[in-house]
C-alpha cells in the first residue's frame, strides 16, 4: 500500500505523535461501561502472498491452500480482492468454511465499481451494491465489518451523492468508510457534519495511519468501535515506536468502554506485513 508513502529519509522530520481524542470520539465513549476483554481483530489486507510461503506459510504451501493457513495464524483479513470484481455466494461461502469454528472476521472491501468510478446514487450503483451486500452476507458469522473506501479524488463536493448512498445501507452490517481527499478534513464544517452524519447513521469512520497524510488521522470514533489501516515502512524503526502509541490509545480506549478493535497492517513490500502484525498482536495485550 503506497497511500500516504515517503521517502525513508524523510521519516525522522515527521511526528508520528498520535493526536488528542477529539470532542466526538469522547461523546461517542462516554457513560460506556469497560469491556472486560473486547474482541481485537489484527490482520493483514489478504492472503495471498506467494512471497510468505516458507515464512508465514509452511514451506512448499500451495496457493490454493494460502487461507486456510493463514485463519491458523491471523485473526482477520482487510479483504482487498473483493474491491476489485464480485464474488458469487458460493466463493464467499467456501472462504467462510475454511475459517471453521474460529473466530475470525473478513472485513470485504466495498467493490470499486461503486466507490470509485459511480456517482453513488445511479441505479446502476444501487444495483451493484445490493449485489455486493448479498455476495458477502455469505460470510455468516465470519462477516466483518464492511470497508468503504473512497478514492481520492473523491471529494466534499459530491458529499451529498455521499451521504444519500449511505442511509440506504442496512443497519444489520457494520460499516466503516475512509476518506481520502484532503477537503474532507481542512474544511472544519464539512468535517463535523460528516463525522456527525456517521455517528448519526452508526457507520464507522476508518482511521488510516500513514507517514505522507497525517490528515487521515483523525482520531474520530464515530460508534463505540474502531478500524486502523497502519501503513508502514518496511520495517523501519519508526513503525515498531508507531505501534506502540496505538497500543496505549486502544488500551485507554478499552478502559473508556471501547467495544471492538480492528487494526490492519500495511507494508510497501508486503513480505514484511506478516512480521509488523505479529508484533502487534504480541504487544496488544487487553
Amino acid at each position: 500500500m503506497d497511500f500516504g508513502k515517503i521517502p525513508i529519509d524523510e521519516l525522522d522530520s515527521i511526528s508520528f505523535k498520535l493526536p488528542p481524542d477529539t470532542v466526538l470520539t469522547k461523546q461517542t465513549l462516554i457513560n460506556l461501561k469497560p469491556v472486560a476483554k473486547p474482541p481485537v481483530y489484527i490482520g493483514c489486507a489478504k492472503w495471498g502472498r506467494k512471497e510468505w510461503v516458507g515464512n508465514l506459510y509452511p514451506a512448499k504451501t500451495k496457493e490454493k491452500d494460502f487461507l486456510s493457513n493463514y485463519v491458523q495464524h491471523f485473526n482477520s483479513v482487510e479483504l482487498n480482492a473483493m474491491h476489485y470484481k464480485l464474488y458469487d455466494e458460493e466463493t464467499v461461502a467456501a472462504w467462510s468454511s475454511l475459517a471453521g469454528d474460529r473466530d475470525f472476521k473478513f472485513c470485504p472491501k466495498m467493490v470499486r465499481s461503486v466507490t470509485h468510478f459511480s456517482t453513488l446514487i445511479s441505479p446502476k450503483a444501487f444495483e451493484i451494491t445490493g449485489k455486493f451486500l448479498t455476495s458477502v452476507m455469505a460470510f455468516g458469522k465470519h462477516l466483518g465489518p464492511v470497508f468503504i473506501q473512497l478514492s481520492d479524488r473523491f471529494s466534499p463536493k459530491r458529499k451529498e451523492n455521499l451521504f444519500t448512498w449511505l442511509k440506504t445501507l442496512p443497519g444489520d452490517v457494520d460499516f466503516f468508510v475512509e476518506l481520502r481527499h484532503p477537503e474532507w478534513f481542512s474544511d472544519k464544517t464539512v468535517k463535523q457534519e460528516t463525522f456527525g452524519l456517521l455517528n448519526e447513521l452508526g457507520i464507522g469512520a476508518v482511521i488510516t495511519d500513514t507517514a505522507g497524510r497525517r490528515d487521515c488521522l483523525h482520531m474520530n470514533l464515530t460508534i463505540p468501535k474502531v478500524f486502523i489501516r497502519f501503513v508502514g515502512n518496511n520495517l523501519h524503526p519508526t513503525d515498531y515506536t508507531r505501534v506502540d502509541k496505538w497500543i496505549a490509545r486502544l488500551k485507554k480506549w478499552r478502559k473508556d468502554g471501547l467495544k471492538e478493535i480492528y487494526f490492519f497492517l500495511h507494508q510497501p513490500d508486503e513480505i514484511n506485513t506478516p512480521a509488523i502484525c505479529d508484533y502487534m498482536r504480541k504487544h496488544l495485550q487487553l
